[in-house]
């Protein structure tokens, strides 16, 4: 079978090199000259790989429903304004991701349809199951939008019955995506397994992680919903997929000793060394990555993602919320710490804090650099390079005060040249989906199973600077509450990741944590006062901190997103969200 990397396969979608990948819907090929080789289908479950999620819909900040909805810049954790954020959205007449999303399940339907006659199931086999998951990938995304829609799981004609088909049950779809992901991984090679020039096609392990991604996901939407029996089905489905993920020795946390404590800063912007400039100061290439289990790939050579995305989307500005949800050091809350500094300097907040806050979180007089030209120049942080930095001294009195690290890019890279991979997929999720799945069905969990999922990822970078373990001892000695800390860790980890706003409304949370005021910087009684004197004159809140955003709402309707009015037109059989 002929044989080429995923890079260059997507490249090839995206450019129009090669004929296959143009022809748009699949359903538009000859039968009578394709769907006769495994390189057929090969080259046909290529264009399934432009469904991912990527950079260009992460910097996506419209506000409109043009915009990557589930993009963290809609969540609380963001001081980026929007109608979504704000709960004010209105109904529109389209939505592209309605739309889009039927366009590609058509387009996978009639592959799978395609493959049932094929002679030798067993030769395309991997294919197909590519198919299966990014079926379920779909019907997903779908479902955390919409809720329950019409299944559609065969080609249809432009007469068939089902294009004015009611929704289908919410169960049945979600029961849809799973027997897909277990039929694939069934299909699927084990990561280990696929020649090199295959790494960044779904795996086993790719699949099964998404299995325990979904089932978390419903299980927790089941269970808060009072739901429990679904829940408890779910919920040990979603532990033993994120197990079978843990147990397969596949894929472990970037954290490289030569990186130290700033691994975790450079996995997000991993280049390869013939990239215009190296990406860290250890030189490490994407080879060294074995986090992702799955990644929207780029390459500086043949697939760049087209966007300035470490410059433009990341400095943006958060709230007060998430900075203060990282622990100090002493594995406390900055309420009740003994070794928190407090606001009154600059820089004070952030001493003696998760580590994970210093590189995610730009710090006030600390040096930062980006693209081209305000790159690093030797990674040394001499003279010449110091004095290329874009922030000599940073000064964060804009906005609201806090602004983000996470994403950016230190090297010489040209404008709209970037290629970092985008993670679709990264073990880290595993972890904590595994940790959060094992305490929602028991109530419990163990330290054991603490060890081996959420202590991973929370002393991954914090092993020198005193960061206890999360045990049940530690909980219950400082009147902490478990399932509070496990939301915590899986929030800071995967910020501007695109899960909070998913997680809110699962946990059925949103409607008290979405309606808050964001709020920035505490000016009154800081250094910010002399700092910033301009900010004064903006609203406070009763501890003198800058009110981004107030009047904020939420209601019920508000957990999912409605229905375009073009699509009820279209289909009198659908009925509309409730509140729409």
């Amino acid at each position: 079978m002929k044989k080429l990397s995923i890079t260059l396969l997507a490249f090839l979608f995206l450019t129009g090199c090669n004929k296959m990948l143009n022809l748009n819907p699949l359903d538009q090929l000859s039968d009578a000259t394709y769907w006769k080789t495994p390189n057929d289908f090969m080259l046909a479950a290529n264009a399934f790989y432009a469904y991912q999620r990527s950079f260009t819909d992460a910097n996506n900040t419209n506000n409109d429903n043009t915009g990557n909805p589930h993009n963290d810049i809609r969540s609380d954790l963001s001081a980026t304004l929007n109608e979504f954020s704000s709960g004010s959205n209105p109904v529109y007449t389209t939505d592209p991701f309605y739309s889009g999303d039927y366009t590609k399940i058509r387009n996978i339907n009639y592959f799978l349809n395609k493959a049932q006659s094929y002679a030798k199931p067993a030769d395309i086999a991997q294919f197909v199951g590519e198919a299966q998951f990014f079926r379920a990938y779909v019907y997903f995304d779908l479902l955390q939008l919409y809720g329950a829609v019409p299944l559609v799981t065969t080609p249809l004609a432009t007469n068939s019955p089902q294009l004015t088909a009611p929704r289908t049950s919410r169960d049945s779809v979600v029961n849809q995506i799973i027997a897909d992901l277990q039929a694939a991984v069934t299909n699927l090679p084990v990561q280990s397994a696929m020649p090199s020039s295959e790494k960044g096609r779904v795996s086993q392990g790719a699949a099964q992680a998404f299995l325990g991604r979904v089932t978390l996901y419903e299980g927790t939407w089941q269970e808060f919903r009072g739901n429990s029996a679904r829940a408890q089905a779910l919920l040990t489905t979603s532990v033993a997929a994120s197990q079978a993920v843990m147990s397969s020795g596949q894929y472990a946390l970037f954290n490289p000793a030569v990186l130290g404590d700033s691994a975790l800063k450079y996995l997000f912007v991993l280049e390869n060394a013939d990239a215009q400039g190296l990406s860290n100061p250890a030189g490490l290439g994407k080879s060294a990555n074995t986090e992702y289990i799955l990644a929207n790939q780029y390459d500086y050579a043949k697939r760049q993602f087209g966007t300035n995305f470490s410059f433009a989307n990341n400095h943006y500005e958060i709230t007060r919320k998430l900075a203060n949800m990282y622990l100090c050091t002493d594995g406390l809350p900055v309420t009740t710490s003994k070794v928190f500094q407090g606001y009154a300097t600059e820089t004070s907040e952030f001493q003696h804090r998760d580590n994970r806050m210093l590189y995610t979180v730009m710090i006030p007089g600390k040096t930062y650099w980006s693209q081209a030209p305000r790159n690093r120049i030797d990674w040394k942080g001499d003279a010449a390079d110091l004095a290329n930095a874009d922030y000599p001294d940073f000064n964060p009195c804009f906005a609201s005060g806090y602004h983000a690290d996470k994403w950016a890019t230190e090297r010489n890279v040209l404008p709209n040249a970037e290629a970092y991979d985008y993670p679709v997929i990264r073990y880290a999720e595993v972890l904590l989906n595994y940790a959060e799945a094992k305490f929602e069905l028991n109530g419990s969990i163990s330290d054991a199973d603490l060890n081996q999922s959420l202590n991973l990822v929370r002393l991954r970078i914090n092993t020198d600077n005193g960061m206890p373990a999360l045990t049940n001892a530690f909980v219950s000695a400082n009147g902490l509450d478990m399932r509070t800390e496990i939301r915590r860790e899986r929030t800071i980890e995967l910020f501007n990741e695109g899960f909070r706003v998913d997680d809110l409304k699962r946990w059925k949370t949103a409607e008290t944590e979405m309606p808050m005021d964001l709020l920035g910087i505490q000016w009154t009684g800081t250094a910010y006062q002399t700092a910033w004197p301009a900010a004064g004159t903006l609203p406070l809140d009763g501890n003198g901190c800058i009110i981004f955003q107030t009047g904020r709402t939420w209601q019920q309707k508000n957990y999912l997103l409605p229905l375009p009015t073009q699509e009820l037109q279209l289909n009198p059989n659908l009925v509309q969200n409730p509140g729409w």
